[in-house]
């Protein structure tokens, strides 16, 4: 018996996934149909553009950058694809103009292009100037602006078949906000230095601002390299501490120019470094001043007159001119040279205070050696003076020419009468004459003498003192032994030794004196015989003379 077996059923994901094939057939159709519809339709939109700022608030009495901040979110009404939704919403041939209108803030840019401008963000700076009578406080600036756009765009499957442009000029704002702070004037200012020199100067500021400046400094930078502060560097920093609104700060600096320098003005830049009431570092614009110079002292010397010589002292002799532009004090002249052979015999010779244009003599001691040559010399000089300040300063841009003459005797010696008889004795009277240009005191003059002449026992005479050019004599006793020849000369010498002026002791050279021999007279008594007879005769007087009493 044959038994017929039905077929098996369908299993239930067999039937789900002809069921799900269906429907997505099914569903598809409309899609289709959507799609070929899109291909043709409009777009409309339009940009949607704002304007801030990001910047820091302000600060009175400043010139600043703004930055603008501009933002085109843009806005669509109607939608369609992307690359015409992009069109109407960029704004084309984008500018502003910021209008400060009536706040005290002054907009220093013109007309800033932005060019066409999709949507997103741009930043663009404009320069301000805050006035320093500014208020605190916040300020609206309108801002102008202008551009293109198209609103509407209506396409088809070959691309956009017509659109609609429009140009739109609007109006938006910026807030601006003025800080209260601190603010600095130059309210005084004492600067002037002389080339060559260096010379306190003084600036005065006041805080004109709302705000405290707490540990406030102000730092002092020269713009140029030939003018100097107290460290030798072109800027110098002094504390002047809390600084309350309305006080006034006064401050100096020791300025210097190169003595090259150029007579003009010279800027300096101050600037305040503080803590602001947050406690916030903040430095101030530069406050641009000057510093004045005037020229650098000068000397004249004139009217020299020499009066050197090899192996004295003499002085040289002058007039020294103040040429200005500033008087000078305690004003003294000195030699400043290397020469060996030249010798101050005193630093410095004393001329006094000197106004601009003032001129006064000196006399300056000077002492050249022995070993010395004689002719023109070139001698350094200096001039040491005190400053209007009160503070030593020396001009050595000094030289003066000098005769030194050749060397001479420093004392005359004449014998009155040079002859002396054979086999006898005198009295020599020697006359001795200062040469030197000052008083040679204790001069002691020893005589020296050779056989057949000799000294016996007063060979040395004494002078007090002898002014320049004054004669005075001294007398030696002379005698001469056997062996003297008639008619012969033969030499005695003699040596001088003296004080200077200054009390230092010198020894002359030898001088030579020539004495003649001549024949013994008849009938004459030899002089010691003569002074012996005198001396008994008075000695017998003397006794007679004291019986009578």
């Amino acid at each position: 018996m044959t038994q017929n077996t039905l077929p098996n059923p369908p299993s239930l994901t067999t039937v789900l996934t002809a069921v799900l094939l269906v429907g997505f057939v099914v569903s598809a159709v409309p899609s289709i149909a959507t799609a070929q519809a899109s291909e043709s339709g409009d777009v409309v939109g339009n940009p949607d553009v704002t304007f801030t700022t990001s910047s820091e608030p302000l600060s009175a009495d400043t010139a600043d950058e703004l930055t603008v901040s501009i933002v085109n979110y843009g806005q669509i009404i109607q939608h369609g694809p992307s690359q015409y939704e992009d069109s109407v919403m960029t704004a084309r041939g984008l500018s502003f103009e910021i209008d400060d209108g009536d706040t005290p803030i002054d907009v220093q840019t013109g007309q800033v292009s932005v060019g066409n401008f999709p949507t997103g963000s741009i930043e663009k700076t404009v320069s301000v100037i805050v006035p320093d009578n500014a208020e605190p406080g916040t300020y609206k600036l309108p801002v102008n602006y202008e551009y293109s756009y198209t609103r509407h765009i209506r396409y088809g499957p070959s691309g956009p078949t017509e659109g609609s442009d429009s140009t739109k000029t609007k109006t938006g704002s910026i807030t601006v906000q003025v800080r209260e702070d601190a603010r600095f004037e130059i309210v005084e200012a004492n600067a002037t230095t002389q080339v060559g020199d260096n010379n306190d100067v003084s600036f005065t500021l006041k805080n004109t601002g709302s705000e405290i400046a707490r540990g406030a400094n102000i730092n002092a930078e020269s713009q140029s390299s030939s003018l100097t502060f107290e460290s030798g560097d072109t800027s110098s920093t002094a504390s002047v501490g809390d600084w309350e609104p309305g006080e006034i700060r006064t401050v100096s600096y020791n300025a210097a120019l190169e003595s090259d320098a150029p007579v003009r003005g010279y800027s300096v830049n101050l600037k305040i470094n503080y803590d602001d009431i947050d406690g916030i570092d903040r430095t101030s614009d530069p406050i641009t001043t000057t510093v004045q110079s005037i020229r650098e002292q000068d000397f004249i010397l004139s009217n020299v007159e020499s009066q050197l010589r090899v192996g004295e002292d003499g002085d040289l002799i002058g007039t020294v001119h103040n040429d200005g532009p500033l008087p000078a004090r305690n004003v003294v002249v000195q030699y400043t040279g290397e020469d060996q052979s030249v010798i101050p015999t005193e630093d410095s010779t004393a001329v006094g205070t000197l106004d601009p244009g003032q001129s006064e003599s000196f006399s300056l001691p000077i002492a050249i050696s022995g070993s010395a040559e004689s002719g023109l010399r070139s001698l350094d000089m200096a001039i040491k003076y005190r400053n209007d300040e009160g503070e030593t300063r020396t001009f050595d841009e000094l030289a003066v020419d000098a005769e030194v003459a050749s060397e001479r005797d420093r004392f005359d010696a004449t014998i009155e009468n040079r002859t002396i008889q054979a086999g006898g004795s005198r009295a020599v009277d020697v006359a001795v004459t200062n040469n030197l240009n000052e008083v040679a005191s204790d001069v002691e003059v020893r005589l020296f003498a050779d056989d057949p002449l000799d000294t016996g026992d007063t060979d040395t005479g004494y002078v007090q003192s002898l002014d320049p050019g004054e004669t005075k004599t001294v007398t030696f006793e002379l005698t001469t032994t056997g062996s003297a020849t008639v008619g012969s000369t033969y030499p005695i010498s003699l040596d001088f030794r003296y004080d200077d002026t200054e009390g230092d002791s010198h020894l002359t050279k030898t001088y030579r004196l020539p004495i003649d021999v001549i024949e013994s007279q008849e009938g004459g008594l030899p002089l010691p015989v003569i002074a012996v007879a005198l001396l008994v005769i008075g000695t017998a007087a003397l006794v007679i003379y004291r019986r009578q009493q």
